[in-house]
């Protein structure tokens, strides 16, 4: 008996650990409304679809390991940037967390913090959310070339509305971000307001 409760301990410890992790690291700080905080959660599966859809082009035929790696790092990254969000709602967007050498328990300048989610959140409209839309429109890419007909979106069939169901809610990223910049601005303000008011 008393081999089968060590036995069970090192697989506990873990994933109470990792646990503990995932629940500061999406856990909203206090005044973040239930809508915001959902709106949170949504960015990174908005990003999610495309990430999974460009996987299988990574190890299609023809393409070289470099090309493949950058397909998969491509897919990663923007699952990186899109989990960035939800530190506009938790505290690591508020107080750089302790691994961070230098900065840690430090407060993150409100003002820098939404100089870069805004420039964020107008770049990725643009790209994502403009850009590509009006590209599908005019049967063109986003640099205005003509899309092969090879395309996803200009095949038929499953592969086109495979293709729009994976990179339509792409086109949600920026605005979405938009929508936490404000809050976040709006939220750390009044926080910085109060002390000095009371």
């Amino acid at each position: 008996m008393q081999q089968l409760q060590h036995a069970q301990k090192p697989t506990t410890v873990p994933l109470g650990r990792l646990r503990v992790a995932w629940r500061t690291a999406h856990e909203p700080v206090a005044g973040v409304s239930r809508r915001i905080r959902l709106v949170a959660y949504a960015v990174p599966l908005a990003v999610l679809p495309s990430s999974i859809w460009r996987l299988p082009a990574a190890f299609g035929d023809g393409r070289g390991l470099g090309e493949r790696m950058y397909v998969v790092f491509l897919s990663v990254l923007s699952e990186v940037f899109a989990f960035a969000a939800i530190g506009l709602i938790a505290r690591w967007g508020e107080v750089f967390p302790r691994w961070i050498p230098f900065l840690r328990d430090r407060r993150v300048p409100r003002r820098v913090a939404v100089l870069l989610a805004t420039i964020g959140a107008a770049s990725l409209t643009l790209l994502f959310t403009l850009l590509f839309v009006v590209s599908e429109i005019r049967g063109t890419t986003v640099r205005g070339g003509a899309l092969p007909a090879d395309h996803p979106s200009r095949v038929g069939g499953w592969e086109t509305a495979w293709f729009y169901l994976c990179y339509a809610p792409l086109t949600l990223w920026g605005p979405l971000l938009g929508v936490l910049t404000v809050a976040y601005g709006k939220r750390r303000s009044a926080a910085e307001r109060a002390p000095a008011t009371a």
